[in-house]
């Protein structure tokens, strides 16, 4: 019982020290995803900021306002997923996959 808490503190202490250089380093990486057969692109940042969104020009007179919406949803939506996914990629390498409570937050 006790050899797993002392496991979870050795995790802990690494995760607190290599938790600042993750998050500047995903904050910089780019996620790209698209919507409509490419009709609309976004990119985010690992931290989910919005980066960058393409709407083709051919789709803004065809389309109307909801499905445009629904086009930029699905695209901001499918980017901000593939951050989350390496996210969390990313801490079950420094936690070695050891789930502890509370870690998938720290990112953000």
């Amino acid at each position: 019982m006790f050899g797993d808490f002392g496991k979870i503190l050795k995790v802990f202490g690494e995760v607190k020290a290599k938790l600042p250089e993750l998050r500047a380093k995903l904050a910089q990486t780019a996620f790209a995803a698209d919507a409509g057969g490419g009709a609309v692109s976004a990119t985010v940042m690992g931290d989910l900021r919005i980066a960058g969104l393409k709407i083709k020009q051919e789709l803004l007179g065809q389309t109307d306002v909801e499905m445009l919406e629904d086009l930029i949803k699905a695209a901001v939506s499918a980017a901000q997923a593939k951050a989350i996914q390496a996210t969390k990629q990313a801490m079950a390498e420094i936690t070695g996959e050891l789930n502890i409570p509370g870690f998938d937050g720290l990112l953000g």
